[in-house]
């Protein structure tokens, strides 16, 4: 069994790299994927355990990048984790982390401008390692001001809401081309969230440096992962497939088999992914 998108407590997931590693020792998978937002940090961790679990462990990052005003999550996978050019990216995710520090800051003074006893202290006690919206909605819940953590993303935290600050998201396009130029494979991550016409947009994004879409995830029906599978072929993209495993912050997604049983990540997956040429 494979699952390719995952969080660790280094971002917004609630299992630490070591209960991960035992998590997919337990439920038995072969080739785990670790996928923590803008942080290798997670993987990093777990690379010696995953060894001594004789786990394969996949290095991955999960991105915001910006693309036509909106927001799109970008996978990165480096299946060479020594490639010499995956040190340069690494100081480039360590600049984008500052940007997300610095967000959180403003994000803090704009909730307490809406009334909202929240601090900065608090955000970064729940997020462990790279605090993020999560954590802040964690908190909102936590302190009575939501019922849960959709309602703290849609009346506070999501891009349209009332409470939302920027931060620094590079386009797409760079941020695709970073992955490339660092041996990485560039993945469209659950293209289901995407707020336009994928058939539609997946020419430039394809110009843009994608190499990859992510057909198998939780979120997806069996019509879609269909439709993604035709797409990925007709703009001869590779596929790569994963849960998105938070752990508790969504207990509905189990690691290896999504939502419900509803992930089916082919076997040969992995083996047929290659680094495109920069």
């Amino acid at each position: 069994m494979i699952d390719l998108h995952s969080h660790t407590t280094a971002s917004d997931g609630t299992f630490s790299p070591a209960q991960l590693v035992e998590e997919a020792r337990r439920v038995g998978l072969r080739i785990l994927g670790i996928t923590d937002h803008d942080t290798f940090s997670g993987y990093d961790q777990a690379v010696p355990l995953a060894r001594q679990a004789g786990l394969e462990l996949v290095c991955g990052i999960e991105l915001s990048t910006k693309l036509h005003a909106h927001s799109v999550h970008l996978l990165g996978y480096f299946l060479n984790d020594l490639d010499p050019g995956l040190m340069a990216f690494r100081e480039w995710i360590r600049d984008l982390q500052q940007s997300r520090r610095e967000r959180n800051v403003r994000l803090v003074a704009r909730l307490r401008e809406l009334g909202l006893d929240i601090t900065m202290e608090e955000a970064e006690a729940r997020g462990g390692g790279m605090t993020g919206r999560p954590h802040f909605a964690r908190l909102l819940v936590e302190k009575g001001y939501v019922s849960n953590m959709q309602q703290a993303f849609d009346d506070f935290l999501d891009e349209s809401a009332k409470g939302y600050v920027t931060r620094r998201e590079p386009r797409f396009a760079e941020a695709a081309q970073r992955i490339r130029q660092a041996g990485g494979i560039a993945s469209l991550a659950h293209p289901i969230r995407l707020r336009e016409d994928l058939a539609g947009v997946l020419p430039q994004l394809c110009a843009d440096g994608l190499s990859a879409i992510e057909v198998y995830h939780s979120d997806h029906s069996p019509a879609q992962t269909e439709l993604y599978l035709k797409l990925a072929a007709q703009n001869r993209l590779m596929v790569t497939g994963g849960s998105d495993f938070h752990g508790a912050a969504k207990p509905e997604i189990q690691l290896g088999t999504g939502r419900d049983n509803n992930l089916h990540v082919p076997e040969d997956l992995v083996a047929r992914l290659c680094p495109p040429n920069a």
